[in-house]
């Protein structure tokens, strides 16, 4: 914890103060907690938050005012939610800052999001798609038109990915317009709107007004109702290529999701390119992480979903002074579907089980997350751990694995290493442990 002094220091320089350290500390976010004592400061650091400083209740109300006068938002509002941003430079990096706040029984809580889009700039090849993955995505950003979804939950890095496509593409011939809620990054020789709901300004009303300027190419933020689905899906048939995001978790989840949003079928199956789908893990910290042999559990494991004989993996060993808990940054965990003219058809086809559509997404030379994961794990990369708490492995398990299976594992992992490595090993107990098995037809299940 960070001891600031409030009674001496004026309370920008504090606020200024926690940015700074969160940025070298390369936090995501800082969080403002509203607590009996004042204010808790968290910051989350490689996906995980962890405490900072406490405010004292006698300087709260004055720290959140600065935060928030600085954050351009309304100081006398203090019951309803409310957002804003801070554009600054920060020891030579640009950074935006989203701001949001929201009340609460203790006060008001803010959150402040730091954006470092300076990996968008290093290419497609930074962003850890394997060398099959990395061909399938140059493939499909060179379609001249339709429409290519990059999907995940909320702080899975779609900004990041869908930012460094359109750096690959814009080229002095292309014409790019994005259209954004808020405008995340100030990309040179890109269009960029700003969508204002209050004025009705819309993604919808934004949208049917830039197809009248003559755009290659357009991004649009966020695919958040069925009228911004209808008109993206429409812009990318007739002659338009088209980038968005959409929260959800795999490929096939895309494809229904899209659906669910009214899209005409035979526009969908003629419009779609490909979905990119992503997950965030921990990477290993390279100068502290040692080699261990594999449990029974992830061999099976590792035999079951790619046909492998693993014997050891590399593991977190404690922690250095160059990382934390072991882990230093984040590393993607991708799945990209390359639409074919099969799944095409399949989609175009009411009248066909999800089950067969499943298995033609899965079938078609795509690397699900879960393998993707654990080709990251035998690279070294990343931990067993961290995939398996991010890639959700299905719960219909265990025409294979049995509980005694299970139970046996942790026993054995008991009996056999030093307290504190069972939580590093073990697998994290799932929510129905009464069925545990993989089953190569349910691999969208198991992402």
């Amino acid at each position: 914890m960070v001891e600031y002094d409030f009674k001496n220091d004026e309370i920008a320089n504090i606020a200024n103060n926690i940015i700074i350290y969160a940025v070298s500390k390369r936090a995501s976010d800082i969080h403002f907690d509203p607590c009996e004592q004042g204010l808790k400061v968290r910051l989350r650091i490689d996906g995980v938050l962890q405490d900072h400083a406490i405010v004292p209740l006698a300087y709260q109300k004055n720290l959140t005012t600065r935060i928030k006068l600085i954050s351009n938002m309304n100081i006398t509002e203090s019951r309803l939610p409310q957002d804003g941003a801070i554009k600054d430079t920060i020891n030579g990096i640009a950074l935006d800052m989203r701001v949001s706040s929201l009340n609460t029984n203790l006060g008001e809580k803010i959150v402040i999001r730091i954006l470092d889009y300076s990996k968008s700039t290093e290419g497609l090849e930074s962003l850890g798609f394997t060398e099959r993955n990395l061909v399938k995505i140059k493939k499909m950003i060179e379609v001249p038109n339709g429409i290519i979804l990059v999907t995940g939950a909320t702080g899975t890095g779609k900004s990041t990915t869908v930012y460094t496509m359109l750096q690959y593409l814009n080229k002095e011939e292309t014409n790019i317009i994005t259209v954004e809620d808020p405008i995340e990054m100030n990309i040179e020789g890109i269009n960029q709107v700003q969508v204002n709901s209050e004025i009705g300004l819309t993604f919808g009303r934004v949208l049917r007004s830039i197809l009248r300027q003559d755009p290659n190419i357009i991004l649009i933020g966020e695919i958040r109702d069925t009228e911004t689905a209808q008109i993206a899906v429409r812009a990318s048939i007739t002659g338009h290529l088209v980038f968005s995001t959409v929260h959800t978790n795999n490929s096939l989840s895309t494809i229904e999701r899209m659906l669910d949003m009214n899209v005409e079928r035979y526009l969908l199956s003629s419009a779609l390119t490909g979905i990119v789908s992503q997950k965030l893990a921990r990477r290993l910290c390279p100068h502290c992480r040692k080699t261990r042999p594999t449990t029974n559990y992830e061999k099976a494991v590792f035999k079951e979903i790619l046909g492998k004989d693993v014997e050891e993996i590399q593991d977190v060993n404690g922690h250095c002074d160059n990382c934390r808990n072991g882990y230093y940054g984040r590393i993607a965990i991708q799945e990209v579907l390359l639409i074919s003219d099969e799944i095409r058809n399949a989609i175009n086809d009411p009248s066909l089980p999800r089950e067969k559509l499943r298995e033609l997404v899965y079938t078609d030379n795509v690397t699900t997350l879960l393998q993707d994961g654990l080709e990251k794990v035998l690279e070294g990369i990343t931990t067993f751990e961290e995939i398996y708490k991010n890639v959700a492995i299905d719960n219909e398990l265990d025409e294979k694995y049995s509980d005694d299976f299970i139970e046996e594992e942790i026993e054995e992992i008991n009996d056999n290493n030093t307290p504190g490595e069972l939580d590093v090993i073990a697998p994290t107990p799932v929510a129905n442990p009464e069925t545990i098995s993989f089953e190569d037809d349910d691999e969208d299940e198991i992402i």
